[in-house]
């Protein structure tokens, strides 16, 4: 039986430094499980996507500011060749609207308020509460702010609708900065392992200024509250597919209760370098979905 070509997708660093730990990693370990495994950036035109048996998107990490194109490219990838996760999850899970849909299942999320280009919107007056794009990632273009700065939340969404991108508006859950965001990640349809990081978002900290994205990051055991949620989000993805990775990422309401921050079914982060055990779980789930 010859080897299974697969490829890892990723993107092109322009010369810097490429901030996916994981993924030399995660190339050798399908080589050496018996895989022809490769990384390629997802816009090298150079690439024959078809020669592949599988093609997993791992760490497209540019794709939010080129939505359009990165959907086109699924959609071109998935008619020639099986492409994880699948080009409808990805278009439905790159707009954050989706949130709508879970909430709609009876999943708990962040109260979620949305307004497109031309849409009238309204800012909280006696909270906390964040602005975003709906498509984002790294926490780029979202801030948080408190009541007494709406003018600088109104140039905000002004800035994103500018740019031809919806806003979203939510309420800071401000327990983040204690409890902080919990990140479940599955794997072949199991819980692979989950993580802790401190909040991302700091008070006065300009929108377009550039974040990190998973600060203090650390190892920890989900609650069976943490899992039932995270579960709960999963089986409300539209049309029951087949997953191959997803992450769930939490916080805690306002009376301690979890819900979904965001469902990463993307290019999540898989942190392998925190938890370099769940390697071979990953390359075994790779390679059964070829």
């Amino acid at each position: 039986m010859p080897e299974p070509r697969i490829a890892l997708a990723t993107y092109d660093p322009r010369g810097g430094l490429h901030e996916d730990r994981d993924l030399p990693v995660l190339v050798d370990a399908l080589r050496e499980a018996g895989a022809d495994a490769v990384a390629a950036p997802w816009d090298d035109t150079c690439v024959d996507w078809a020669g592949f048996d599988l093609v997993v998107i791992r760490s497209t990490w540019d794709y939010s500011w080129r939505a359009g194109e990165f959907l086109r490219w699924t959609r071109e990838v998935g008619a020639v060749t099986r492409l994880a996760n699948p080009p409808e999850v990805i278009r439905w899970n790159t707009d954050k609207r989706y949130l709508g849909d879970l909430a709609a299942a009876g999943v708990p999320v962040v109260p979620t308020r949305c307004a497109a280009p031309g849409e009238p919107y309204e800012l909280p007056e006696d909270t906390e509460y964040v602005v975003k794009p709906t498509s984002g990632a790294g926490a780029r273009y979202a801030a948080r702010y408190t009541p007494d700065r709406r003018e600088t939340a109104e140039r905000h969404v002004a800035r994103l609708h500018a740019e031809g991108l919806t806003a979203m508006i939510q309420p800071y859950l401000s327990r983040i900065d204690t409890t902080g965001e919990r990140a479940l990640q599955f794997f072949g349809g199991r819980l692979l392992h989950a993580s802790r990081k401190r909040a991302v978002l700091a008070p006065d900290t300009a929108f377009d200024a550039e974040k990190t994205a998973h600060p203090g990051l650390e190892r920890r055991q989900p609650t069976e509250a943490e899992l039932d949620v995270a579960e709960r989000a999963l089986a409300a993805v539209p049309g029951d597919p087949e997953l191959l990775y997803a992450r769930v990422d939490l916080a805690d309401d306002e009376d301690g209760r979890p819900c979904v921050m965001e469902l990463e079914l993307v290019e999540p982060n898989l942190f392998l370098f925190l938890h370099p055990e769940s390697v071979p779980r990953v390359v075994e789930a790779i390679l059964k979905a070829v």
